[in-house]
């Protein structure tokens, strides 16, 4: 279990430095220290033609009139988007469907998650193995943990753990915003709450549905192929997933797909581009159902870069911990039973080679073309710069941010992590948004895996 749900870190700090020791910061505080960017937005001309930028932008995907290179015919993609609304927590297997047409087929033959009530509040999941399973959970359960840390300290400066009641987050969380000049609830302070019977967010940062002039509403088939309306999963006493009281920044949801997205790539490094472009549109469809901005898929998904790449480097608070019940003292030795694991039930399942078998797609990730467009248009969705100083500059990931290689690394071995690293260098994305203030946790927001994959892909 990470510090965090136990006892503030400022008070750990205390007592070990009264025996002499100093131990570095728990990982939720530096999570939370890396997104505090996200705090100043209010504060500057360009942070507030960011965040109004982000609510048309996110208006226009929701509505359609963003005319984005989906994968999908827009009816198609607001059909999957409702599909993705349900989180395969434990077993990755609404995601898997980027590994292509066999290799998807041969995991969701072994991974299943079965509803058993209307609406997947209870369902009976299976998974390839234990070493999968193990590592699936383990991974998620940490990402998940600064992920909802972040969507309460950001809104009102709260901490709230699982289902207990949020309460005020420690002294040492505080100070990240008192040493900045940081605010909460920026999404409230910008945006207007739209009437009639939309109810106001408890801690602050409204989701878009609360927000937005309009809002188009839709109904298909869920991921249990009932018939729901986005409507279901937004608002009212009888949404499935109620949202009226969470706050929307940064995106849970896609925190949870980047993360198990990237393990499946990891996993299965044949299919890591078409992973990566799985998890954009995953992060994505949060804003074609109405729960998500753009700003809080971006930053999901630097939160489960930067998070899987702790954890890969063995970083203290991101390896040795319990994370739901499972604990993984190392991380190498885990991640390489998962992939034996993984190559031999793909491989019985597929019945021929997994790069064979991973070449025989006939999915919407079949087009590397349609693939690479899509990814690059959720890179920044044409977002402002807000840190000009950034804009224009190449950041030296070996420099500020060396453990991000790892997430190349880990899937292409023939790497070094000196040249995984210049990899992620020469692809990364545009500089300047609004969390790359030159920070470590900055590189993150721009690095294009989709990209860097390729290269890596192609690397002798």
């Amino acid at each position: 279990m990470r510090f965090q749900t136990l006892f503030s870190a400022l008070a750990l700090t205390a007592v070990m430095s009264s025996a002499g020791a100093q131990p570095p910061p728990t990982a939720n505080v530096r999570a939370l220290t890396g997104l505090a960017p996200f705090s100043l937005l209010d504060n500057t001309q360009a942070g507030q033609a960011a965040l109004a930028a982000n609510y048309q932008v996110t208006s226009d995907i929701q509505t359609g009139a963003a005319k984005q290179d989906l994968l999908l015919p827009f009816a198609a993609q607001q059909d999957q988007a409702l599909k993705d609304a349900y989180i395969t927590f434990t077993n990755a297997t609404e995601l898997a469907d980027g590994l292509g047409t066999k290799l998807g087929g041969a995991y969701h033959a072994k991974a299943k998650c079965t509803g058993t009530d209307d609406g997947g509040k209870a369902t009976v999941c299976t998974n390839i193995g234990p070493a999968v399973a193990k590592l699936i959970l383990y991974t998620a359960t940490l990402t998940a943990s600064d992920s909802n840390a972040g969507k309460y300290f950001f809104a009102d400066a709260m901490s709230k753990i699982g289902k207990a009641k949020a309460t005020k987050a420690p002294a040492d969380e505080i100070a990240i915003l008192t040493a900045i000049g940081g605010k909460t609830d920026m999404y409230g302070k910008a945006y207007t709450y739209r009437p009639p019977g939309i109810t106001p967010d408890k801690y602050g940062d409204p989701r878009p549905f609360q927000t937005e002039k309009t809002l188009v509403l839709f109904k298909d088939a869920d991921y249990f192929g009932l018939l729901k309306s986005n409507a279901d999963y937004l608002y009212g006493a009888k949404a499935v997933q109620p949202l009226e009281q969470s706050p929307a920044w940064p995106s849970g949801h896609t925190t949870y797909g980047y993360t198990e997205s990237l393990l499946l790539a990891i996993l299965v490094p044949q299919r890591y581009p078409q992973m990566i472009t799985r998890a954009a549109e995953y992060g994505n469809d949060r804003i074609v159902l109405g729960a998500h901005y753009a700003m809080d898929v971006i930053a999901g998904r630097a939160l489960a870069e930067y998070d899987v790449a702790q954890t890969l480097a063995g970083k203290h608070g991101y390896v040795g911990q319990t994370e739901a019940k499972v604990k993984i003292n190392n991380y190498a030795t885990a991640l390489a039973a998962a992939k034996t694991e993984m190559t031999t039930a793909l491989t019985a399942g597929c019945g021929e080679s997994i790069t064979a078998c991973a070449a025989a797609d006939s999915s919407r990730f079949a087009s590397p073309a349609a693939d690479e467009a899509f990814y690059e248009e959720t890179q920044t969705y044409g977002l402002p710069v807000v840190y000009p100083a950034n804009a224009g500059k190449v950041e030296d990931v070996a420099a500020k941010a060396p453990e991000a290689g790892y997430l190349l690394t880990a899937a292409f071995p023939k790497l070094t992590l000196a040249q995984a690293d210049a990899i992620l260098t020469s692809t990364e994305g545009p500089g300047g948004g609004f969390l790359d203030d030159g920070s470590a946790f900055g590189i993150y927001s721009r690095l294009d895996l989709y990209r860097a994959a390729l290269q890596a892909e192609a690397a002798p």
